[in-house]
């Protein structure tokens, strides 16, 4: 039976729970973009952008929901393996949150509505465009998105370096084994 919480060992189920699920939605959000260059006005493309503010705002949430609970967590789980690997994972967390919220700023701030799972999340407005609000996001929203792509890249390969050299296996702290 799996625990839920975690330890020094291993993550506890909430922990590969959120890791997991938020792994699948960003491997999505890196679909819909690459979709979304390569094939765009594409009948894919259509379907797969359309999902990808909605995806955003869900995978902000969890960043939320998962740093909460890695707070409440921090005395129990297992150590980074080096000061360079906590760096890492705080600037995997930080963009996480960042590249959603200015993209959060951006739709606010161009006063189109914005409904996620059939919910409104932000109405609309007619007054004039918010300047200030649309500029980070147009400016560093997909530069820092493939800065992430390339941070997540290097993620997976280090979590399976260390599994495969020997030494602390990361990876089997993440997979409940």
């Amino acid at each position: 039976m799996s625990q839920l919480h975690d330890c020094a060992q291993r993550y506890g189920s909430v922990s590969r729970a959120l890791h997991w699920s938020m792994a699948v939605l960003l491997a999505w959000q890196f679909v819909t973009v690459i979709v979304h260059v390569l094939l765009e006005d594409s009948a894919l493309d259509k379907f797969a952008w359309g999902t990808h503010k909605a995806t955003g705002l869900l995978l902000m949430v969890l960043v939320v929901i998962r740093l909460c609970w890695a707070l409440y967590s921090r005395n129990r789980r297992p150590a980074s393996v080096s000061t360079l690997a906590r760096l890492g994972h705080l600037t995997l967390y930080g963009l996480l949150f960042v590249i959603p919220f200015i993209a959060l700023l951006r739709q606010y701030g161009s006063g189109r509505e914005f409904v996620a799972f059939g919910m409104t999340v932000m109405p609309g407005f007619s007054d004039p465009k918010i300047d200030w609000m649309i500029a980070p996001a147009s400016l560093l929203h997909g530069n820092l998105g493939w800065l992430l792509l390339l941070l997540v890249i290097g993620h997976v390969a280090m979590a399976l370096f260390h599994r495969r050299q020997g030494g602390e296996d990361v990876l089997a702290r993440m997979i409940g084994r």
